[in-house]
């Protein structure tokens, strides 16, 4: 079986880079069955359709915009997504649930579920999370830890990582505190001479 974890979103909004921060944080602080890949969608689009046709099991990462109170977790399988016509606020929401529409009348497709968590700020450009969402992180980490071991995969926690470390690792910025350095800083300069 093909497993994958894709982590959606644009780290440059607040909380709509909670899937990236998700994804990237379990790439860092765990080790799993190779049955499982991890990868940044970001907002890919429609050119994740291939992921939802090669894998057996896809579980996306990502904001969900349903009323209810920010930082709740919703568990979205595909058929689920499918009804909930308010779902698609923002871009890459419509291409998910319009890449599950065409898939759903394709012979193979992959089991797609949505771990999603409603953001409290998805306007303000600002890298990294708001409060709000830093607390419930560690919930949306078990919840995917859950779903994951759910199909069958085993976990081995290897670091302890922290969304702050993550983020600066990435981009070197969260929430207003910068690095001394762009991270991979070495590799550019070394890039620049050649």
């Amino acid at each position: 079986m093909k497993n994958i974890i894709i982590g959606v979103g644009n780290l440059l909004f607040k909380d709509e880079g909670v899937g990236i921060y998700a994804a990237k944080y379990l790439e860092k602080n765990y080790d799993f069955d190779d049955s499982l890949e991890i990868i940044d969608g970001g907002t890919l689009g429609f050119k994740l359709m291939s992921y939802f046709q090669e894998y057996d099991n896809v579980i996306i990462l990502d904001t969900v915009s349903i009323e209810d109170e920010a930082g709740s977790i919703f568990r979205l399988p595909s058929h689920v997504l499918l009804g909930l016509g308010n779902y698609r606020k923002t871009a890459h929401e419509v291409e998910i649930v319009e890449m599950l529409e065409i898939c759903s009348v394709l012979d193979k497709h992959a089991q797609v579920t949505i771990l999603g968590i409603i953001p409290e700020d998805i306007v303000s450009v600002e890298i990294g999370l708001t409060k709000k969402i830093e607390d419930k992180f560690e919930d949306y980490i078990n919840t995917t830890l859950k779903e994951v071991e759910s199909i069958g995969i085993k976990i081995n926690k290897k670091d302890n990582k922290t969304i702050k470390d993550i983020a600066q690792g990435l981009i070197g910025s969260y929430n207003g505190e910068h690095l001394s350095r762009v991270p991979n800083e070495e590799d550019i300069r070394y890039a620049n001479v050649l």
